[in-house]
């Protein structure tokens, strides 16, 4: 009994010395795995703290990046824009370039052959819209209407036998057609200033309502002012009425002919720089 009592003692301290060895070795691990646990934390808070280093690196690099495409874009615009002079003295941007190469491809071929410098390019685009503004077409261009344009200034002369009757400033019923065509033009452009010139040819003229050629000719102009004003109701503030005489022939005054080509009202638009090349665009 006595050799079954230690027997029994001893397999139960046997038994409890092994299990405190498994506690001790899983204490150990425990505290391995939690030590762990920790360290990966630390890495992980560190990684997002790198992460979100270079996130923000990323978005300041990004922002520079759209800068400098904003950039780049507002220089192209701005180049575009730009006006530049040609060796034709003609001032042109980028986007009135543009304007006309789009309106050219609506101009006859046979005029666009004739076209050799940008200056000529340019006459044949305003030329192909203010004509189908105030539709021309059905009138005689190298004589009754001629659009030319100087720079940024637009210039349309009309012969004289259509708007006024030898000798005479009064303004007949036959120019209401043409001049309310070029109402229409003013007026859907409020940023025009229009000067109206008027152009005698070299015989000298003395009545009694008219002292000289300076005398028609700023009469003429005054009339064709009128008219725009009171009855077709252009703005007054955006013309001018002036008087060239005889002065700025087209061609010497010895021929009958040459004479009339000389006697002419010249439409001068002058718009807003900014404006200008509106009279390129097609529709």
């Amino acid at each position: 009994m006595k050799k079954i009592s230690i027997l029994l003692v001893t397999t139960i301290l046997l038994s409890a010395c092994v299990s405190k060895k498994k506690y001790v070795a899983l204490e150990q691990e425990n505290g391995e795995i939690k030590s762990q646990l920790t360290k990966t934390r630390v890495e992980k808070e560190d990684l997002e703290n790198k992460f979100a280093i270079i996130e923000q690196r990323v978005n300041v690099y990004n922002s520079k990046i759209q800068s400098l495409n904003d950039d780049v874009e507002g220089l192209t615009i701005e180049n575009k824009a730009k006006f530049e002079v040609s060796e034709d003295g003609t001032v042109a941007s980028g986007v009135s370039k543009e304007k006309m190469r789009a309106t050219l491809k609506n101009v006859d071929s046979n005029k666009l052959a004739e076209a050799k410098t940008l200056k000529d390019s340019m006459n044949l685009a305003v030329q192909y819209n203010l004509s189908k503004a105030m539709n021309t077409s059905d009138l005689n261009e190298d004589e009754d209407i001629v659009v030319d344009i100087n720079e940024t200034v637009v210039m349309i002369s009309i012969a004289d036998d259509m708007l006024f009757n030898t000798a005479s400033y009064r303004v007949g019923n036959k120019a209401d057609k043409i001049l309310k065509k070029l109402a229409d033009v003013i007026n859907s452009e409020p940023s025009l200033d229009v000067m109206v010139e008027g152009h005698t040819d070299a015989r000298s003229i003395n009545t009694e309502k008219i002292a000289d050629n300076w005398d028609l000719s700023v009469l003429r102009a005054t009339s064709v002012v009128r008219k725009l004003q009171n009855q077709f109701k252009v703005a007054p503030e955006q013309l001018i009425a002036s008087g060239r005489s005889s002065y700025q022939p087209l061609v010497d005054n010895n021929t009958r002919e040459n004479r009339s080509k000389n006697r002419r009202t010249r439409i001068i638009l002058m718009p807003n720089i900014d404006k200008f090349f509106a009279l390129m665009e097609t529709k």
